[in-house]
């Protein structure tokens, strides 16, 4: 049988270690938005929508490394959301939801509370215009939120026509203030900090338009920009190109890898650029490290989540290990 790994240079190895492993956990709708709660040796996820749009919020509360577990291990948190995405965790552990919103409903930022599923709003429009709809969202350590606001939602059909550009936004916990920091996408989807948090990753899934659709001509790429003073973004450039497809997830390990998802699975770029090696798991969409070690890549893949078991850890600022006022701590990266 194949390796799942894919090794295009000798760096990857150190990704890989002795004893890298893929299994698979569970059979579930997980769709996005994985978050692992060291805490409560947890993992959440938002579903798969529904033909009339409805999607969940979920946990699977794990069994350290035993996989695979039956469907009894998933519960469900919110039963039902305004069509939620991508989530992180805040600094207080409570989780970040993009709501996408639908025809009736409002796109926002909410935080839920990852014990009970009590839901509150953080930002819903900028310039009193709609939020289009969120797609992946991020925490900075000085507790900003950034977010991707394309308008895939009007594309698929759930949402009005958006009255605001394809824009990747920050919030600021202090003002209350949503600002515009890029404006230069054309459909702006997952996004990563460096270890350091001086440099922010934006993936760019243009040639993905209507459901199903790859334009070749279109945007595929991974963007890098420096972080000015925790508030801008300067120096625009081309990071790295996924092929095949385009990319979804996005997130960085301690040592400053770039990880990505595509068509065939997880692509892995070091810090350069330079693709090292591949997860062949094809149906990934986003992911996230987690477990007890901080060593295992969570992926949802829509019908399963899977586990990665590697020799290396997520970034340390960007997993915000965090102690909640409850003793929860959570990692999400």
């Amino acid at each position: 049988m194949a390796s799942p790994f894919v090794v295009h240079d000798p760096e990857f190895l150190r990704v890989l270690g002795d004893a890298a492993r893929l299994d698979r956990v569970v059979d579930v709708d997980a769709h996005e938005g994985p978050v692992y709660i060291a805490g409560g040796d947890a993992l959440y996820f938002t579903s798969l929508p529904t033909p009339d749009w409805q999607v969940a919020i979920r946990r699977i509360e794990l069994d350290w490394d035993r996989f695979p577990l039956g469907v009894d291990w998933v519960q469900t948190l919110v039963k039902r959301t305004p069509v939620a995405n991508g989530m992180t965790l805040d600094g207080g552990g409570q989780l970040l939801v993009c709501e996408q919103g639908s025809m009736a409903e409002p796109a926002a930022i909410s935080r839920v509370d990852p014990r009970t599923g009590a839901r509150s709003v953080v930002v819903d429009s900028w310039g009193g215009l709609p939020l289009n709809s969120p797609n992946d969202v991020v925490a900075r350590s000085d507790g900003s939120i950034w977010f991707t606001d394309p308008s895939y939602g009007h594309l698929q059909g759930f949402r009005p026509e958006p009255q605001a550009g394809d824009h990747v936004y920050r919030w600021d916990p202090r003002t209350g203030m949503l600002t515009v920091v890029a404006d230069d996408f054309v459909k702006p989807n997952g996004l990563a900090f460096s270890p350091d948090e001086s440099v922010l990753y934006v993936t760019d899934s243009g040639a993905n338009q209507e459901t199903g659709s790859f334009y070749a001509h279109l945007p595929h790429h991974v963007i890098a920009y420096d972080v000015d003073h925790g508030r801008h973004l300067v120096n625009r450039r081309l990071f790295a190109v996924t092929n095949p497809g385009f990319p979804d997830g996005l997130k960085v390990d301690a040592d400053g890898r770039v990880y990505a998802s595509s068509f065939s699975g997880v692509q892995v770029f070091s810090p350069l650029g330079d693709l090292i090696g591949e997860i062949s798991l094809p149906g990934a969409v986003n992911f996230c490290f987690g477990g007890r070690a901080g060593n295992v890549l969570f992926v949802a893949t829509g019908t399963a989540v899977w586990a990665a078991t590697l020799a290396v850890t997520a970034a340390p600022i960007a997993t915000h290990q965090i102690r909640s006022e409850n003793g929860t701590q959570g990692v999400t990266a």
